[in-house]
């Protein structure tokens, strides 16, 4: 048997060690990531839960509040929090590790953090990458867990099977800026933190925006912290899609598919190099990013 065979095997088998190797093999393209992508079976049936919200809105405490409602299932559970990237130093926060710090010695709970590495919406190729990976092991759901940034976040539509979107009431100001992006792409919006003062009223707004959309948008209220509303999110969660899910799984595809060709043709451009080259160009007086981004591209 081929050693990526074989790597995959014990992945089915959930051997969680091997998945981490592969899992960082993918991360870094190390061969043989390459082979063991394309042996992979892309119509895998694990729902894949994609949760977004702006900073602050309490999405890994509610990552963690449904991990453990499934856990009392019976059900095996991976998170792949998704870390903002500095463009000043390509590190990331990976601050999720130490909030859901709990599950780490449970043998029905995977979690991996990744590096955005650029993207702004959260979700790069590799994140595609990772999750399908994470699909051909043996869990019976998979959270994803980005930072929203802007409309940025509308890209976890091309990943989730479905998409969370979590709010506060604090961002009482922002709602009237959501955009219709943000209205497509939520299967549902969870009011977090909904002791705090004026949760009901930002509540209310939310429903009344909702409602004016072209499809029916559950609203849940959560306290995380407190496992407050939980099951009835959880219970949605598990409920079946609704119908028009053939053209929606095209789209997801299509949006795969897009950005696994964009990062193969961006894979040639070094961003080290690049750095370098703007250093150099600055110097010049008729520096313009526009004609540099031409010649850059056209010498790779």
């Amino acid at each position: 048997m081929n050693p990526h065979r074989t790597l995959l095997s014990e992945i089915k088998q959930g051997n969680y060690k091997v998945l981490a190797r592969v899992l960082t093999l993918v991360e870094n393209d190390i061969t043989p990531s390459d082979l063991l992508l394309r042996d992979l079976d892309s119509k895998t049936a694990v729902t894949v839960l994609g949760i977004t919200g702006p900073p602050g809105a309490g999405k890994s405490t509610l990552v963690n509040a449904i991990t453990n409602y499934f856990i009392a299932e019976g059900k095996r559970i991976a998170v792949l929090a998704i870390d903002p990237t500095s463009p000043f130093n390509f590190g990331s926060l990976l601050g999720d590790r130490i909030r859901m710090a709990t599950q780490f010695n449970n043998p029905d709970v995977f979690i991996r953090s990744l590096a955005t590495r650029g993207a702004l919406g959260g979700i790069s190729a590799k994140t595609i990458e990772m999750v399908d990976v994470l699909k051909a092991s043996n869990f019976d759901l998979i959270l994803v867990e980005t930072v929203g940034v802007g409309q940025s976040e509308v890209e976890i539509a091309g990943l989730a099977d479905k998409t969370v979107v979590v709010l506060v009431p604090e961002s009482g100001d922002e709602i009237q800026h959501i955009k219709s992006g943000l209205m497509e792409i939520a299967d549902c919006f969870v009011v977090n933190k909904a002791d705090r003062a004026g949760a009901a009223v930002f509540a209310n707004n939310l429903k009344k925006m909702v409602h004016q959309g072209a499809k029916t948008i559950p609203i849940f209220k959560t306290i995380a912290d407190k496992n407050d509303g939980i099951d009835d999110l959880c219970k949605w969660i598990i409920k079946p899609g609704a119908d028009g899910k053939t053209l929606r799984r095209e789209f997801l595809f299509a949006e795969k598919a897009w950005k696994i060709i964009q990062h193969n043709k961006m894979k040639q451009t070094d961003k080290k190099k690049l750095r370098e080259k703007i250093h150099e160009a600055l110097k010049k007086d008729d520096f313009n990013v526009y004609r540099f981004a031409d010649e850059f591209g056209g010498n790779g």
